[in-house]
């Protein structure tokens, strides 16, 4: 699921406010949270348009039919996509906050998309922290996993504990979504959690705790980089194939996320293997990232960000 972009001021992930397809400064974004996006979106696009205005979708979700709900939970959310929809609507936060909470016990999908709504608010109001973390119990995945994408997102750092929490969960997109949220909040008192994930028995989990790790300046999770940039290793763990329609390889995007950890870090460990990438790799968008990389490494360690590119 490109709002974990980019409000890199503050508490805000600024990487965050685009979308979750979008997501975050070079952070792996679950697959799960992305692909419902996706397969969802040309279903009910005929159904809305985007010259209706936030209002009118607020009261679809709140009055219409159960097919009519969800569609205009998720037309919102895309809306929030752009931060002049607050200024044209300034009270727009707190009806969605209210929204979601009268939507408890509703379609789990019209939750799910208030959920990211409320991550991609700007402004929210100040009990929409407080509000989503109590909805972290919901016995539906998609809905948990869209909660903690939107806590990430609005950067609470009191919610750092709740999160943690949730690493503890069963689903594995819970997990890969929790450590993704704890790699782009700040502070350091959960960096235990990133390294025990680390050992995660799902490999995408380990992706996103190195990467989360790196963030922090931390090496820790620098075996899994070096696996990460190994093209046979990603493919045997990588199990969405791409299709015509998709703007990016999900094996390279693996990659590239790695690369830009490693340049975040300015650790040389890794030269010989990146620079092999940069002339020998089947993917373009890869060789591009390798040589970037090794730019970076000449140069010094990046900030946190400079290389980041969004990943699906």
């Amino acid at each position: 699921m490109d709002k974990l972009v980019e409000r890199e001021s503050g508490l805000r992930a600024s990487r965050l406010a685009k979308a979750p397809a979008l997501a975050v400064q070079f952070f792996l974004i679950p697959l799960a949270v992305v692909g419902v996006i996706v397969l969802v979106y040309g279903g009910f696009r005929a159904l809305v348009t985007t010259e209706r205005t936030p209002e009118e979708f607020l009261s679809d979700v709140r009055t219409g039919g159960r097919e009519r709900r969800w569609p205009a939970a998720f037309e919102l959310s895309r809306l929030l996509a752009d931060p002049q929809t607050e200024v044209r609507h300034p009270n727009i936060g707190a009806a969605i906050v209210q929204a979601f909470v009268d939507s408890e016990g509703d379609d789990p999908r019209v939750r799910q998309y208030l959920a990211l709504a409320v991550g991609r608010l700007n402004n929210a109001p100040p009990d929409a922290a407080g509000e989503l973390v109590k909805a972290l119990g919901s016995p539906d995945t998609e809905v948990r996993i869209s909660v903690i994408w939107a806590l990430a997102s609005l950067g609470d750092p009191g919610t750092i504990g709740d999160i943690e929490a949730m690493y503890l969960a069963d689903d594995a997109g819970v997990r890969k979504m929790s450590i993704y949220a704890l790699g782009a909040l700040p502070g350091t008192g959960h960096m235990a959690t990133l390294r025990n994930a680390l050992d995660d028995p799902v490999a995408d989990v380990q992706w996103n705790a190195a990467v989360a790790l790196a963030r922090h300046g931390l090496d820790d999770g620098l075996p899994v980089l070096r696996r990460m940039i190994d093209r046979p290793y990603v493919e045997r763990m990588v199990t969405l194939a791409p299709t015509p329609q998709d703007a990016i390889d999900p094996v390279a995007a693996v990659m590239v996320s790695a690369l830009q950890a490693v340049a975040a870090l300015g650790s040389g460990d890794l030269t010989d293997q990146i620079r092999a990438l940069s002339e020998n790799d089947a993917s373009l968008r890869v060789r591009n990232a390798a040589l970037e990389t090794l730019d970076a490494l000449a140069s010094g360690p990046r900030q946190v960000g400079d290389a980041a590119q969004a990943i699906r």
